[in-house]
């Protein structure tokens, strides 16, 4: 049995980032070689010296939308902290939600936003703390939400948000027309427009792909036996274009960079038998976790993640637990910088 517990590693306050680096590619990378276990410190900005010509970076364009609303009771006045999921259906404004403080906000209740001028009502429990809402506003959401909303810091970020937090806790590849996460691909917010130019220059492949990140990144994994998990299932979307780039790359025998956990996850929700990437829409709760055979990624760029957390597997998996946790450590004592706005992690 593969136990949670084998899994966890702990860290000091001070080594969480609250900022992320400025800029962003000034952030350290530590570079760790699965095979022979070495470990190299180097800044972000060296990235490109480890692709070749012809190699392929996989990118997931998601955007993420301010999702954090905070808004007042009916009646009480009471402050309700509401979190934005999921829309269930634009057209009568149904959405899935989580709500703070939970035992406050029950059915039939409406929660009243930007000086009373909408509300939501509370028309189903899904969790203890999740909701399903209807919203009054009947305008473009999206744009109330941009203007009230804060982006949704994770929990260990003990700061408010501001309002360079809507371009800093954002990757600079991201496409508007994907505006549905509630956490970027971690693992991409250091890549600057100079980085994939130059990658561009050099002949590199940049396939651009969608998964939206949703519940499952706040998910906490509550089983000791890691084959009784099971994942939240999030929407993703490779189009052909995509599939052709990291298809040429595999055929050529070069090198695939997967930017982020989430991009692992639809690649290897999308392998045909041949081994080669298939255009591919729909849902994925795929669950990767040592030892897991990976189909097409050969690199990986990610953070440094949560102790015992599903993408801290995936890292686990990738690089072998005993050189990621070797390398955890080789962080804790040289000055790295943990989680969401944290350092890099380049595994090849």
């Amino acid at each position: 049995m593969i136990k949670l517990s084998e899994f966890k590693y702990s860290i000091g306050k001070d080594q969480i980032a609250e900022f992320p680096a400025d800029p962003r590619d000034n952030a350290k990378m530590l570079v760790v070689d699965r095979e022979s276990g070495e470990l190299m410190d180097l800044e972000f900005k060296n990235i490109v010296d480890f692709f070749k010509k012809g190699d392929c970076l996989v990118l997931n364009d998601t955007k993420v939308f301010p999702a954090r609303l905070f808004g007042k009771k009916e009646k009480t006045n009471a402050m309700i902290e509401v979190l934005l999921l999921r829309e269930l259906n634009k057209e009568d404004r149904i959405w899935d939600v989580l709500v703070e403080p939970a035992r406050k906000v029950r059915i039939g209740n409406k929660i009243y936003f930007d000086n009373n001028k909408f509300y939501c009502e509370v028309i189903d429990n899904t969790t203890s703390r999740g909701r399903t809402v209807r919203f009054s506003y009947e305008g473009d959401l999206f744009k109330v939400i941009e203007r009230i909303g804060q982006m949704p810091l994770p929990e260990y970020i003990k700061r408010d948000p501001n309002e360079h937090d809507k371009n800093t806790y954002q990757t600079v590849f991201a496409n508007s027309d994907n505006l549905s996460s509630i956490a970027p691909p971690k693992g991409g917010l250091h890549f600057t427009e100079e980085i994939l130019q130059a990658l561009e220059e050099k002949g590199v492949r940049i396939a651009r792909i969608n998964l939206t990140i949703g519940q499952g990144i706040f998910e906490k994994i509550e089983v000791e036996d890691l084959t009784k998990h099971r994942m939240y299932s999030e929407e993703f979307n490779i189009g052909r274009e995509a599939s052709e780039m990291i298809n040429k790359s595999l055929k050529a025998k070069k090198n695939v960079f997967a930017a982020g956990t989430s991009v692992l996850r639809a690649l290897e929700s999308s392998v045909l038998t041949s081994g080669a990437c298939k255009p591919n829409r729909g849902w994925t709760d795929k669950f990767i976790y040592p030892q897991y055979d990976f189909k097409i990624a050969t690199r990986l760029i990610t953070n440094f993640q949560e102790s015992a957390s599903p993408q801290l597997l995936v890292s686990s998996a990738f690089a072998g637990k005993e050189t990621i946790f070797k390398a955890y450590e080789h962080a804790k004592k040289n000055g790295y910088r943990f989680l969401a706005y944290g350092d890099s992690v380049l595994i090849i």
